[in-house]
């Protein structure tokens, strides 16, 4: 079984006319989700509202009031140069964040094998102290701390085969040998983070950057080479994915050239990896992926995989 995990507070969240970033990809997730012969197959749950201390688990206080502060009563506040917040914006961040922590709980407490969490604002760029790349909590590495300080889980790993690299979820676990980030993204890119020779202080770092043109053949040498090695050596007891779908062939904001198809078997090569270490826990959540069409039949794919784990 599969639980999706989400909630019409993340159609809220509004960068403003024409940014990639918007309302319009949580219709594209929800057409992927209700395909025929999917949708029936699905469990769906509306995400809960992450509490604050709950967020602090990864961010610090401080960092939490500055965003909470800045959220306007209208209009757009602008964090950097393209990342925003509207009205509805805190609201957006927090049910990410409950979504991703309620799916901690689900397959932890063994509800469900797995989860996928159908949510917005993406997470993986926000940094302890800083929003960035269109993200403000880090979703996915707040899950990671949930799963630690709520369920005891020990190692948690996260991949992430979203085109940009996840800088964030890499500088929250450089420090710590119990998290492990392991990353295929296009380079050079934003953030312009990513090189091979950042490895973490405990080698709990696994970057395998690919160049502008990469499609299938070198991101599944990418994942099977590097960064399913670098996995099983770890040997999670969680496993975590920021499932970003923008380095499909058809998305504005890259250069990579993955298919549908690719994106089904990343996923039954992470759920085998699942099997192996963590009895089959897996939580995938949103991150990228701006071409409305690729996002959606993108989609479809990955959930197909889940469900038929």
């Amino acid at each position: 079984m599969t639980i999706v995990f989400s909630h019409p507070g993340c159609l809220g969240h509004n960068m403003g006319e024409g940014h990639p970033e918007r309302p319009a990809r949580m219709d594209a997730v929800e057409q992927a989700l209700q395909r025929e012969g999917l949708a029936g197959r699905l469990v769906r749950r509306d995400a809960e509202r992450a509490a604050l201390d709950c967020i602090g688990l990864m961010h610090p206080q401080k960092y939490i009031d500055q965003i909470v502060a800045s959220v306007p009563s209208s209009g757009i506040t602008r964090l950097d140069a393209d990342t925003c917040l509207s009205p509805g914006s805190l609201e957006a961040a927090l049910r990410a964040a409950g979504a991703a922590c309620s799916a901690v709980d689900a397959v932890v407490l063994g509800e469900s094998k797995n989860a996928f969490c159908a949510v917005r604002p993406p997470g993986h760029h926000a940094e302890t102290s800083q929003a960035m790349g269109f993200c403000i909590f880090n979703t996915v590495a707040i899950a990671a701390a949930y799963a630690r300080q709520r369920h005891g889980v020990g190692r948690v790993a996260v991949i992430d085969f979203d085109v940009h690299h996840g800088n964030g979820t890499q500088e929250m676990f450089w420090s710590d040998q119990n998290l492990f980030f392991g990353s295929t993204h296009q380079m050079p890119l934003y953030p312009g983070t990513g090189s091979k020779s950042e490895r973490g202080e405990f080698d709990n770092i696994v970057n395998c950057p690919l160049i502008a043109g990469d499609g299938s053949s070198e991101f599944r040498t990418a994942i099977l080479d590097v960064i399913l090695p670098g996995l099983e050596t770890f040997q999670p007891d969680l496993l975590l994915v920021s499932a970003g779908f923008d380095a499909h062939m058809n998305d504005p904001l890259a250069g990579l050239n993955l298919r549908d198809n690719d994106y089904a078997w990343v996923t039954k090569q992470l759920l085998e990896v699942a099997d192996k270490f963590t009895n089959g826990r897996l939580i995938s959540t949103l991150e990228g992926g701006y071409d409305l069409l690729a996002l959606t039949s993108s989609v479809a794919s990955h959930v197909e995989e889940l469900v038929q784990a």
